[in-house]
């Protein structure tokens, strides 16, 4: 899917395009579904089910816990996003549960943990890894569902994208020359230093980062080749760093090339104050993470609370803060409830952007559980 995107200055302005984009944990079994007033928050798939919102509130702080998993506090703002649910909530305790796995290992922590109090609640997913799990999802629509975009959210509520942005490459510019272009990367000034955010195979931003490869090597996102070949090239060259990209790894400098999204990118300035981040000219890559509720959570009414109150105003303008794109951004931008001047603050970004379709995400992910640990071992 080929889209054209204004640019950030434009959002503030008017409405915006938008993009489409084993551990095991110990624990007792046992889990409540039913809300002081009788509803089965396991089987609620919208607020009208428990009434109000007040009573929404009341089950959830019934259940007094949520069970969060994978989300790093310095991702996206999740910290400060994390701090304002437990001030806004205090009766609900939150369990930040193995920050900083990948995609695939918070569903695998879900099989592990079935039917125990420790499973996660809510799960934040890349594309393909929602797209190959959806019998773990329990659908459920939040109050600003209208205001998704229908290309952004699996129809029934299965699964919903909540922010996104462009695969960028951030790297120590006091130790290497800014990369102009994705071929530059190959070149000797850039040995034993290039590193992407993950096993593609696994995680989001690594397998985005293939995508870029892709369509930066004059591919689509039909056929995902392209990207595998340039990283078997990259490994060749000696320039591939086969190191799971960390906030350390950057301060240390054993990272100093990388492939990510551009909000987590330009967060890595407080690791290294000479960390630059670069979107390619040409065509860009976009994507979008997605919310999910477990369908074994649990704590279901508090997962169901946790899902409206990241779609509501407040908390996408955070995740706005953290230099994301809110999925309700467009509709936020034409109501004037989007911070007009987080908005402009955005980097800039290519005129022409690609997002994966769901065929074309499978079929990635399929071709990529063929191909990849060959190319780069």
């Amino acid at each position: 899917m080929r889209i054209t995107l204004p640019s950030a200055r434009r959002l503030t302005t008017a409405a915006a395009a938008v993009t489409l984009a084993g551990l095991v944990l110990a624990g007792c079994s046992g889990t409540a579904t039913e809300s002081g007033s009788g509803v089965d928050a396991a089987t609620a798939t919208s607020l009208a089910d428990f009434g109000t919102m007040e009573d929404l509130v009341a089950a959830a702080e019934a259940e007094g816990q949520l069970n969060v998993i994978a989300l790093p506090r310095d991702w996206a703002n999740y910290g400060e996003i994390i701090d304002l649910f437990i001030e806004t909530y205090p009766g609900i305790a939150v369990n930040e549960l193995s920050p900083d796995i990948s995609s695939a290992e918070e569903i695998q922590a879900a099989e592990t943990n079935e039917g125990l109090d420790t499973a996660p609640d809510v799960f934040d997913l890349g594309l393909t890894v929602a797209l190959q799990n959806t019998d773990w999802f329990a659908p459920y629509q939040v109050q600003t569902w209208d205001e998704i975009p229908d290309a952004l959210k699996e129809p029934s509520g299965l699964f919903v994208a909540d922010y996104g942005g462009y695969m960028s490459i951030g790297y120590d510019s006091s130790l290497y020359p800014e990369p102009e272009t994705i071929q530059d990367l190959l070149g000797s000034d850039f040995t034993s230093a290039v590193a992407i955010n993950g096993d593609p195979t696994q995680a989001g931003a690594a397998f985005a980062a293939v995508g870029l490869a892709t369509v930066q090597n004059d591919g689509t996102l039909d056929d995902f080749q392209p990207g595998i070949d340039f990283f078997s090239e990259l490994n060749a060259a000696g320039n591939l760093l086969k190191v799971d990209v960390t906030t350390a790894t950057i301060a240390s400098g054993e990272t100093p090339v990388v492939f990510d999204w551009d909000y987590l990118n330009a967060t890595h300035t407080a690791d290294n104050p000479n960390w630059k981040t670069v979107v390619f000219p040409g065509v860009g890559y976009a994507g979008y993470y997605n919310q999910a509720i477990n369908i074994d959570a649990p704590h279901p009414a508090a997962a169901r609370l946790w899902q409206e109150f990241l779609y509501s105003d407040e908390v996408q303008n955070l995740w706005l803060a953290g230099g994301a794109r809110p999925v309700r951004m467009a509709a936020m931008t034409e109501a004037g409830t989007i911070d007009a001047e987080l908005a402009a603050a955005l980097p800039e970004a290519p005129a022409e952007t690609v997002v994966p379709t769901e065929a074309q995400s499978t079929a990635a992910g399929e071709l990529l559980g063929q191909e990849w640990a060959a190319a780069v071992q």
